[in-house]
């Protein structure tokens, strides 16, 4: 159908609306605000990954059904495991078929950006209107200075622990660098009540504690230049490091996926690990984890030998692919879920699972309204993008999706590789992307 200007904007403009919340830190646009016309008979299909908080879902098909009911424009949600999101969306981009629009991981648009439509007027009014992008997730969407697809979120990373199983190991507080974090997850474990960090090729939480593991001690896998920079003593150190810490866990971790710490921890099998904000709304859900959901506590990850605190968290950004039958229409429906009333209604809905891609959103009253949220609040803030410290690009995108790192570390700690063996292998591979 043509939708006229008046009505679509009206359900767009970030008014105070169904959400019921208000419009955070609206400041005027700095670009003229586009309109998109959908097709006549136009249809769309989104690929999204699957929630670890139903809230999430929830309030993104809530979000999608205002947008039909503004536009007549059906959108049929699939949803993939996080595992499953990065090769459904390549075969997609190199078939040329598929779903329209996809809830991407990390740099995975920079694999094949020709495949994609130019969101660049969009993501500008976007940018202007709602203060800014968050340099990481926007570094994530650009290239060549244009946005082949929209920054939407960070999923926030931190730590979760027991807090009484801390203090039985003899601590008062949770460590705030990496040699006492060390020696506390030795403590726990000669109480029984052990550690446990995924070394399996866990899209988000593997990425997440190998690359914590990594730059906390000064490593990197590429210069500002893209020169391949892993075989270092900085790397090493954290070879070493990683293997003593692994040394505590609770066994099997080498195979984790991101669902299975989770499980771990509510199951009572571990007492520490770090996860996003999820596994605490799936102890509250549950009568029967009252206790663990009571003794829950957060936290970031402890400071290394860096001096600094440096962390990956799992950043999605919204790409429209260029076979689509109805551009207009995706856009229209990119637009409509980044304006303030829905994506205020997302942020509460998710509650602080899903951190705010423009800054207008950061005082959205879900970051205050549960400490348990605390470390969450600011993951779109500090977050340092996967291809640190080069350009984001095919190579940095190809060798998180091959998971370089993680393989690196899980060598290591489980004794089918030495450290230098290990380095060698992932400065090799790394090399193949970055064609040194």
């Amino acid at each position: 159908m043509t939708i006229k200007r008046r009505t679509f904007l009206a359900g767009t403009a970030g008014l105070i609306g169904a959400s019921g919340l208000p419009a955070f830190g609206l400041r005027p646009a700095l670009a003229a605000e586009p309109t998109y016309t959908p097709e006549a008979g136009a249809s769309l299909r989104l690929l999204r990954w699957a929630p670890f908080v139903q809230g999430d879902e929830e309030a993104w098909l809530a979000n999608t059904k205002k947008f039909t009911e503004a536009t007549g424009v059906e959108v049929r949600v699939d949803k993939e495991s996080w595992e499953d999101i990065r090769p459904k969306a390549a075969v997609a981009a190199n078939v040329g078929s598929g779903p329209d629009l996809v809830m991407c991981w990390f740099d995975d648009a920079h694999q094949y950006p020709d495949k994609l439509v130019d969101l660049t007027e969009l993501g500008t009014y976007l940018d202007g209107k709602y203060g800014g992008f968050y340099d990481g997730l926007k570094g994530y969407a650009m290239r060549d200075g244009k946005f082949i697809a929209m920054p939407l979120t960070a999923i926030g990373n931190a730590v979760v622990y027991r807090d009484s199983h801390m203090k039985a190991a003899g601590f008062s507080e949770f460590p705030k660098d990496t040699a006492g974090f060390l020696e506390l997850c030795k403590a726990m474990k000669a109480k029984g009540t052990p550690a446990g960090f995924p070394h399996g090729k866990a899209v988000g939480d593997g990425n997440n504690y190998a690359h914590w593991l990594l730059w906390s001690h000064g490593a990197k896998m590429v210069d500002e230049s893209g020169q391949v920079t892993i075989n270092s003593p900085e790397t090493l150190a954290a070879l070493n490091y990683a293997k003593e810490l692994y040394a505590t866990f609770i066994p099997g971790t080498e195979s984790w996926l991101d669902i299975n710490n989770n499980r771990a921890f509510l199951a009572g099998q571990i007492s520490l690990t770090a996860n996003g904000v999820s596994v605490y709304y799936a102890a509250k859900k549950d009568p029967n984890l009252a206790a663990i959901m009571e003794d829950m506590r957060s936290t970031n990850f402890p400071v290394g030998p860096v001096g600094k605190s440096v962390e990956l968290h799992q950043t999605s950004s919204l790409l429209v692919f260029n076979h689509t039958k109805y551009p207009e229409a995706a856009k229209a429906y990119v637009k409509f879920m980044m304006e303030a009333d829905q994506m205020n209604a997302w942020i509460k809905g998710s509650s602080a699972y899903c951190c705010q891609p423009l800054k207008a959103f950061a005082d959205n009253p879900v970051w205050t309204d549960n400490p348990i949220h605390a470390p969450y609040a600011k993951a779109s803030e500090t977050l340092r993008p996967n291809g640190y410290a080069g350009p984001l690009g095919y190579a940095s995108a190809a060798v998180m999706a091959d998971y370089v790192l993680v393989d690196m570390f899980a060598s290591v700690v489980t004794g089918a590789a030495t450290p230098e063996d290990a380095i060698a292998q992932a400065e090799k591979r790394a090399n193949r992307y970055y064609r040194v």
